[in-house]
C-alpha cells in the first residue's frame, strides 16, 4: 500500500550552509542543496524550519568541554584537525541541527511517518569529547545529532534503534551510546577504513552487552552484500524489538560514484532498506553522501519508504559478505535469535 507523501516531513533551514569552508572541502553547503535538489524531484519539498535548542540540550551527549572549544572555535574560520573546520555560521548550524533532530523524533511519533532532518554540520563521528574510538579526526563532524535524536527517543518512547547505514562507522554515536541499555545501535559500513572502528566483537558495554552491532561489510560490497546482511541481521532484530521509532543515520556516500571509499551500491539497495522501514515511524538524520548518492540514493530511500511495498530481492552475496555476516551473528547469539 502506498504511502501520502504527507508522511514524509522535511526540517531545514539555511542557517545550515552558513557552516562553510574557505576552500574546497568535500563537507560543503553545495552538498546539502543537491539533496533539496532532490526533494524537489521527488515533489516533497516543503521544509518546516527547525528553531535552535538551548546549549545546555549539547550536555545530553557531549561534555561541557568539548562544547566550549567548539563555541570558542567557532568565532572564527579554523581548523580543528585535518579533516573538520568549523566557521562563524558553525555554532548556529550545529545547535539548529540538534533542533531539528528533536523535531524528526516528535513528529515522526506523532505522524508515524518519516521526519527528514535535512542537517548540516553532519555528527555521527563526534563522540562525548570529540574524537570518538581512537579516531584520527572527527571526520567533518561536530555535534552527534543522531545520539541526542536517540536520547530525545528515549526519553518519549522508551528503548530505541538507530540503524547507520553511512558508508563510514558512527564511532561517535557508538561511543555516546555504548553504556546504554536502552538504545540499539545497528551501524553497516565499509571494514577498514576511517574511522577504523565499528568491528563485530564491539558488542557494547557493562550491562548494555548485545545492544551495539557491527557489520563491517567487506571492500567493493554492493546491492547484493548489502541487501544480505539486512536480511540476515538488520529485519530479525527489527521484527524481534518491535521499536515504537527508529532513529536512522542516513549517509549515501556508500553510493556507486561517490568515491570516498569502495562500496558499490545503488538505487536498489536504498530502495530496499526504506520499504523495510515502511511500517516504522522513522526520525531520518542527514549524514554523509557528496554527489550521485545524494541525487539517486536519497530519493530511492524515500521512495522505497513510501511504496509500503516490501518485496523479496534475490542475492548473490560475495564469499566475504558471508563470512562476515556469519561472524557478526555468532557474536551476537548471545542476545539476538536469527
Amino acid at each position: 500500500m502506498i504511502k501520502d507523501t504527507s508522511e514524509v516531513t522535511t526540517l531545514y533551514s539555511p542557517i545550515f550552509l552558513e557552516h562553510r569552508p574557505r576552500d574546497y572541502h568535500p563537507e560543503n553547503p553545495d552538498r546539502l542543496l543537491r539533496a533539496v535538489r532532490a526533494l524537489q524531484r521527488l515533489n516533497l519539498w516543503k521544509p518546516i524550519e527547525p528553531v535552535p535548542v538551548p546549549e545546555e540540550e549539547l550536555l545530553m551527549v557531549h561534555s561541557r568541554d568539548y562544547v566550549e572549544l567548539i563555541r570558542e572555535k567557532s568565532r572564527a574560520f579554523s581548523y580543528l584537525d585535518p579533516d573538520t573546520y568549523v566557521s562563524p555560521g558553525t555554532w548556529e548550524a550545529a545547535l539548529t541541527a540538534f533542533g531539528a533532530s528533536q523535531m524528526a523524533v516528535e513528529i515522526a511519533l506523532k505522524t508515524g511517518g518519516m521526519a527528514l532532518a535535512l542537517v548540516r554540520p553532519p555528527g555521527h563521528h563526534a563522540g562525548k569529547a570529540g574524537r570518538a574510538f581512537n579516531a584520527s579526526t572527527l571526520g567533518f563532524c561536530i555535534f552527534n545529532n543522531a545520539a541526542y535524536a536517540a536520547k530525545v527517543a528515549e526519553e518519549l518512547a522508551g528503548k530505541v534503534l538507530i540503524i547507520d547505514f553511512d558508508a563510514h562507522h558512527g564511532n561517535g554515536t557508538q561511543e555516546i551510546l555504548w553504556n546504554d541499555p536502552n538504545a540499539v545501535h545497528i551501524d553497516l559500513h565499509e571494514r577498514d577504513i576511517y574511522p577504523w572502528s565499528g568491528y563485530e566483537h564491539d558488542v557494547g558495554g557493562k550491562n548494555a552487552e548485545g545492544t551495539k552491532i557491527n557489520l563491517p561489510m567487506p571492500h567493493y560490497s554492493g546491492d547484493d552484500d548489502y541487501i544480505y546482511a539486512w536480511d540476515e541481521v538488520v529485519l530479525p532484530l527489527l521484527a524481534q524489538l518491535r521499536p515504537k521509532l527508529v532513529v536512522v543515520s542516513a549517509g549515501f556516500d556508500g553510493f556507486l560514484g561517490e568515491n570516498l571509499t569502495t562500496l558499490r551500491l545503488s538505487e536498489l539497495f536504498f530502495a530496499y532498506a526504506g520499504s523495510t522501514l515502511s511500517r516504522y515511524p522513522l526520525a531520518v538524520i542527514f549524514e554523509g553522501g557528496y554527489s550521485v548518492g545524494l541525487g539517486k540514493g536519497l530519493p530511492a530511500f524515500i521512495r522505497g519508504y513510501l511504496s509500503g511495498e516490501i518485496r523479496e530481492v534475490p542475492v548473490s552475496p560475495s564469499y566475504e559478505a558471508l563470512r562476515t555476516v556469519a561472524r557478526v551473528k555468532e557474536v551476537q547469539s548471545e542476545w539476538w535469535e536469527f
